[in-house]
Formats: structure tokens, C-alpha cells, sequence
């Protein structure tokens, strides 16, 4: 080939060097309003955006303010396996990005080979059999594919992609652990607190049991009486032993997410006693969800998909290879090296398509994934709408559901401590102390459930709106 011809070859491949047959991206719209559901139930949502942009932004050693929870989670993200295994998958992708990427450049190899072979007289130049010696060593590049249509650079796209999505996938993975650590953290509070109510009604049962068994035993109570009072005690026994052993399974959980025991002084004896996270605010618009990483995670695979695409399209166009070697070569061992035994080859090689079913299929298939791909990136749109929604109800909420249970607790107690009076009195019988009784506890348990769901409810709206992963 001479100089004009190479020079041509090598124009060309400049000129198709920036062509790729992949589909330009552009961010589909998102399938959602743009603003968040309003209602009675809903709070009003502050004019400012400067809350939303914190929320995302916002670290959790910042949002978490109780210093034992942020111990606590420090720990679960330095021991947790499963945020060990999402990190190990990110290595994996960026691995797997380098090897794609490293087949756009030749791969230079040193080859050293030496062969020995007995040749018939029939089949010699000369006529006579011969032994054959050939020694050679050569430097050169085996097979390279010049990405002329852009296939490699697309299947490069792609890894490149999938690296990111797992990236998102690592920074998801540590936003459910930190709000799971948060959750059982709390729930485990809960159960202690209920714990300890449960243990403080059965003191108050035992008393009341005493009471009213003396008084059967003077003739002033029936015997309906005293079975009416070992109800509530039964039922405080009961309850004590279902919160002491949910609580040991609150520690079972903690420990599983922290990857090691959790030291005893770091765990909340109840839910007055943790300091409650810092307050933010969904903002006025919906657009944070793309920030959220599972949708970015879902966003890469929409780019992957049309990554895809290009490589298929790339498919139907010729592919070039190069195989290209310069060394030296003798049929003597000794003169490898001398002078004269200089050695070159270069061997271009050109695949053209003609018919192959299998490259329309796989067209096709593309085109497939990417509206799948496309669907799920929407789904998961959709789906952090709703559970952004769904917190902002709760949110907007709880606080006057916590003031409305405060006063129900205040009335249960009175009418428990007014019946239980009368009773003493001779007044009434047990029965309208067992109801009032039993509406006391009641409220009271289920005061500590709403307590628990308002700052639970506030970890929820922090890590659906995508905070914890920094």
C-alpha cells in the first residue's frame, strides 16, 4: 500500500471516528404533576424552595440531632454487608467500564514462538524431504477493531451507564439503611415506652386486684367483681410479655443493620427521650424527584437502553479489523537477532454484512428494552410521587392527631380515676372501672403509636425526597 493510499485510510477513519448510530438522549417529561396534592389533608407548603434544596443536600450527621442515632448509624455504614456488597457492585461496573473502554485503543502484544516441522520430498521445492526450523519474535497488535461506526464507543456507553446506575444504586441502598437504623431506632423506643406503660398498668392492676379481693373477702364485693378485676391484670401481663419480646427483636434488628452488637447505652429507653430530627419541607414543586437516586439509577438504564440501540444499528455496517506485527525471524535460533532477519506483516480485514436475521432481531430487541426502559424510568417516577404524597398526608396530619390523643389520655384518665372513686365509694360497680380502665390503656398505647408515627414520619419525608446519602 503506498503513502497516498494510507493517508486516504487514515482520513476516513477521522472523518467516521465521531459517527455513532446511537438515538440522541433527551430526559423525557415526567408523568406527574409538577406541584405536590393539596387538600385537607396536605400542610401548606412554604414559598420558598431555599427548605426543598437543603433537603436533598442535607447530610444525615446534620438532619439526625440525636447524638446516640447518629453513633448508631455511623456504625451500621461502616459494618452493614449489604452497603458492602453495593459498594463491591460499583467497583465491579467501573471494571467492567474500563475493560469496554480499553477495546477502543489496540492491545500490544510481544509473541515469541518457535516451530520445527518434517516435510516429504514430494511436497519440497527441492524434492527432497526436509526438516523445517522457524524461530520468531514479533511485537504488533492482534486483531484490533476500528470503531468506524461507533459499536465498541456504544457498548463503552452503556458501561459507562450501568457503572452510574450502580453508583445510584449504592447512594439507594444507603438511604434505606440510614432511614432503616432511624425506623427500628425509633420502633424500639416505642416498644420500650410501652414497655414501661405496660409494667406501670400492671402495678396499678395488681393494686386494684388487692383491693377488690379484700373487699370479696369482707362481703362488699361479688365474686363477678373480682374476675372483672383480674381481666385488666391478665391483659397487663399479656402486654408485657408481647413488648418485651418485640423489643429484644427491635435489638436483633439493630444489631443485623449495624453489622455488630449495639452497645447497650446507645439504645432509647422510650420516645421522650430522643432528640427529634431537624424539620424540613417537600418545597412547593416535584421536580426533587429526579434527584432521588433510584430514578437517576433508572435514568442511566434509559441511557444504557439507547446505547444499545447504537450498537445494534453499528451491527449492520462493515467491521474492520487490523492485525499488524514487525519483529524478526530465522529458521536458526542463534540467528534470531542478526542482521537481515528484520520481519513485518499487516493484515486488514473487512466484514461486511449481507444477510443475517439475527442483526434485525437484535435491532428489534433494542428498540424493545429502550421502551422498557423507558417505562420503569416513568414507573419509578410515579412511584416516589405517591410516597412523597403519601408522607406530606401524614405529615400534614399527625401533629393535630398527637393534640387530639394528649386530650383523650387526659379524659380517659380522669374518667378511670373518677370511676375507680365511685367504686371505692360503693357508688358504682367494677364494671365502669374495668371500661374506663380498659380505655385508658388503650388510649395511652395508642398515643405512644402516634408519637412514634410523627417522628417516623419526618425520617420517611428525608429519605423520599433522597436525603441520607452523603
Amino acid at each position: 500500500m503506498n503513502q497516498n493510499a494510507w493517508i486516504g485510510l487514515v482520513a476516513i477513519g477521522i472523518a467516521l471516528a465521531g459517527c455513532k448510530m446511537a438515538p440522541q438522549y433527551s430526559r423525557p417529561p415526567a408523568p406527574v404533576p409538577a406541584g405536590w396534592p393539596a387538600g385537607p389533608a396536605y400542610a401548606t407548603a412554604p414559598a420558598s424552595t431555599n427548605v426543598l434544596l437543603a433537603a436533598a443536600d442535607l447530610g444525615w450527621q446534620e438532619f439526625f440531632a440525636d447524638p446516640n442515632l447518629r453513633e448508631l448509624i455511623g456504625t451500621s455504614l461502616a459494618n452493614n454487608r449489604d452497603l458492602r456488597l453495593a459498594a463491591l457492585n460499583v467497583q465491579r461496573a467501573r471494571a467492567m467500564y474500563g475493560i469496554r473502554r480499553a477495546e477502543l485503543f489496540p492491545a500490544l502484544d510481544a509473541v515469541g514462538s518457535g516451530s520445527r516441522a518434517r516435510v516429504p520430498g514430494d511436497l519440497s521445492g527441492t524434492g527432497n524431504r526436509m526438516t523445517v526450523d522457524r524461530y520468531d519474535v514479533n511485537l504488533g497488535v492482534t486483531s484490533w477493531e476500528i470503531d468506524f461506526f461507533g459499536r465498541i464507543r456504544s457498548l463503552k456507553d452503556r458501561a459507562l451507564e450501568e457503572y452510574l446506575a450502580t453508583e445510584q444504586a449504592r447512594r439507594g441502598a444507603q438511604i434505606l439503611l440510614v432511614s432503616s437504623v432511624a425506623q427500628a431506632y425509633l420502633a424500639l423506643a416505642a416498644d420500650r415506652e410501652n414497655l414501661a406503660l405496660s409494667e406501670t398498668t400492671l402495678q396499678a392492676q395488681q393494686a386494684a386486684y388487692g383491693l377488690v379481693k379484700r373487699r370479696h373477702e369482707l362481703g362488699l364485693a361479688t365474686e363477678l367483681d373480682l374476675y372483672r378485676a383480674q381481666i385488666p391484670l391478665d391483659v397487663a401481663r399479656r402486654e408485657m410479655a408481647i413488648y418485651t419480646q418485640q423489643a429484644a427483636k427491635d435489638e436483633n434488628a439493630l444489631d443485623l443493620l449495624a453489622g455488630a452488637p449495639v452497645s447497650k447505652e446507645l439504645l432509647p429507653s422510650g420516645l421522650s427521650g430522643i432528640v427529634p430530627p431537624v424539620e424540613i419541607s417537600a418545597g412547593v414543586v416535584s421536580d426533587v424527584l429526579l434527584r432521588r437516586p433510584d430514578i437517576l439509577q433508572a435514568e442511566s438504564m434509559l441511557r444504557a437502553a439507547h446505547a444499545d440501540i447504537g450498537a445494534a444499528r453499528a451491527t449492520f455496517f462493515p467491521r474492520i479489523s487490523l492485525t499488524a506485527a514487525v519483529g524478526t525471524a530465522s529458521s536458526d535460533l542463534d540467528g534470531l537477532f542478526q542482521s537481515g532477519s528484520g520481519a513485518w506483516s499487516y493484515a486488514p480485514r473487512v466484514l461486511m454484512p449481507i444477510f443475517d436475521a439475527r442483526t434485525w432481531a437484535a435491532y428489534r430487541a433494542a428498540q424493545v428494552q429502550r421502551e422498557m426502559a423507558l417505562t420503569q424510568y416513568e414507573q419509578a417516577i410515579q412511584s416516589a410521587f405517591r410516597e412523597v404524597a403519601d408522607v406530606l398526608a401524614v405529615r400534614g396530619t399527625v401533629d393535630e392527631q398527637v393534640a387530639a390523643q394528649e386530650s383523650l389520655v387526659h379524659a380517659s384518665s380522669e374518667t378511670y380515676r373518677l370511676a375507680h372513686s365511685r367504686y371505692e365509694k360503693g357508688i358504682d360497680s367494677y364494671l365502669g372501672v374495668l371500661d374506663a380502665q380498659r380505655s385508658l390503656f388503650a388510649a395511652q398505647q395508642a398515643l405512644v403509636f402516634i408519637r412514634f408515627e410523627q417522628m417516623a414520619s419526618q425520617v420517611r419525608l428525608y429519605a423520599v425526597l433522597g436525603g441520607g446519602s452523603m
